[in-house]
């Protein structure tokens, strides 16, 4: 009796004792990236029964079954999904509000409207040399303005392509790095705490992974995982420890698409779909800004090829080139500005060329179309910032739900402290007691 008691009581040392190693590397682990928290799982050991034993009281005392990480696949999960649809809202925010910065900031609209007045103070002196310099001037700014804005949102495309490139890069090494994870958790024993920290890179790995792509996981009886992007149908990116190739194609509109091994991939979430929807935004801005370029050099030079210059001769075109990138100022000297009606003589006052002019601008809405386009770029983004918020607000709620879960509450561990110490010092206490009466045994004569 005395040897099982002394059994039992050192079964129940070493538990203890194990239990606070765990405790105390949850402890010293509370504020590692990834982390899930650890806890010791026990089983009872118990016989049958024995020569001398009744079945019903023999007991052997504790052993260690395992460590166990305090995990949830499902909010696990949640959080993937949500940070990805966060990373997401997150890219596609940024890229839009670099467009409206490029937009903003070349002051297209301000340069327009400083044309068209312009305009209107040559009216009431069409021959006056300095006013007609100053028409000159602003036409020269407005179209530099135009190449300003055309610029800027070809360094916001060149930053986004940047950013996708290295996003693909880091989707490549992550997928490699968790098709070695895999090997090993195939070898790795269960409930092992080399199993855990494989489990803690695998699951860390896999988070990161949907930062940057929309990832369907399958977990493996072994732990291991197979990762397909762009939803459950998509194409394989890692089983076990076979990893494919993830790429990006940049089509002539500088849009992105996305492959693995050559297959064609959508991706709905992860912060290289919201760069890949930027740029399809930034397309749609530069062909719209291109198109009111486009609309201002057809409208003035239709008109100003219409009339006739200062020294009598005919209109020359305003503008020369197309779209935002392309337009420049083609005349050298005010007096070539055309206020005159053809056909009039040299130092015509009258204006009813200008007046052409300034009617076919605001009867094509110049100034209106760019206004509308600044509009729509700037609502976009006050969409899509309300949106991001929404989203981020869902993903930080489930980050907290899994941290509750799975992360270290330092109070508690400061409790299992305190109450796995005090079972190892009741262990202790007991393998006392049984050599006290083993000895006692064997002084009876």
């Amino acid at each position: 009796m005395a040897s099982d008691l002394l059994q039992i009581g050192a079964s129940g040392a070493r538990a203890a004792r194990a239990a606070l190693d765990v405790t105390a590397q949850n402890i010293s682990n509370a504020s590692t990236e990834g982390y899930v928290r650890r806890s010791i799982r026990l089983a009872e050991v118990a016989m049958s029964g024995g020569y001398g034993r009744l079945g019903d009281i023999s007991l052997s005392g504790v052993r260690i079954d395992g460590v166990t990480r305090n995990a949830d696949l499902f909010r696990q999960s949640e959080v993937r999904r949500t940070g990805s649809d966060s990373a997401r809202a997150s890219a596609e925010l940024q890229g839009l509000e670099n467009t409206e910065a490029a937009i903003e900031q070349a002051n297209i609209f301000p340069s327009i409207t400083a044309f068209e007045t312009a305009l209107q103070r040559l009216s009431a002196d069409p021959v006056d040399p300095s006013l007609r310099a100053a028409v000159l001037e602003d036409a020269r700014t407005m179209a530099r303005t135009f190449n300003i804005g055309a610029q800027a949102l070809a360094s916001v495309g060149d930053g986004l392509h940047f950013e996708a490139a290295d996003g693909v890069e880091q989707v490549n090494l992550l997928a490699q790095e968790l098709g070695r994870v895999n090997l090993r958790l195939a070898r790795a024993v269960d409930a092992t705490s080399d199993q855990t920290q494989l489990l803690d890179q695998r699951d860390m790995l896999l988070q990161r992974l949907a930062g940057q792509v929309d990832v369907s996981t399958t977990i493996a009886a072994d732990n291991t995982v197979q990762v397909r992007i762009g939803g459950s149908g998509g194409p394989v990116l890692v089983s076990g420890g076979t990893v494919g190739s993830f790429a990006s194609a940049t089509a002539a509109n500088g849009t992105l698409s996305f492959t693995v091994d050559g297959s064609p991939v959508t991706l709905n979430a992860g912060s290289l779909a919201g760069k890949a929807q930027a740029l399809v935004t930034l397309d749609d801005t530069r062909t719209r800004l291109d198109a009111v370029a486009d609309a201002l050099i057809a409208t003035v030079n239709a008109v100003q090829t219409a009339g006739a210059a200062l020294d009598g001769s005919a209109g020359q075109p305003l503008f020369s080139g197309s779209g935002a990138a392309g337009i420049t100022l083609a005349l050298t000297s005010g007096s070539q500005i055309a206020t005159a009606p053809a056909g009039s003589g040299v130092g015509s006052r009258d204006p009813t060329n200008l007046d052409a002019l300034k009617a076919a601008l605001t009867g094509n809405d110049i100034s209106g179309q760019m206004d509308g386009l600044l509009f729509s770029v700037s609502s976009g983004v006050a969409s899509r910032r309300t949106t991001a918020k929404a989203i981020d607000s869902i993903a930080a709620s489930a980050r907290i739900a899994l941290e509750q879960q799975s992360g270290v509450d330092l109070d508690q561990e400061a409790v299992d402290l305190v109450r796995f110490q005090q079972a190892f010092q009741a262990s202790g206490k007991v393998m006392q007691v049984a050599s006290t009466l083993f000895d006692t045994l064997l002084a009876i004569r």
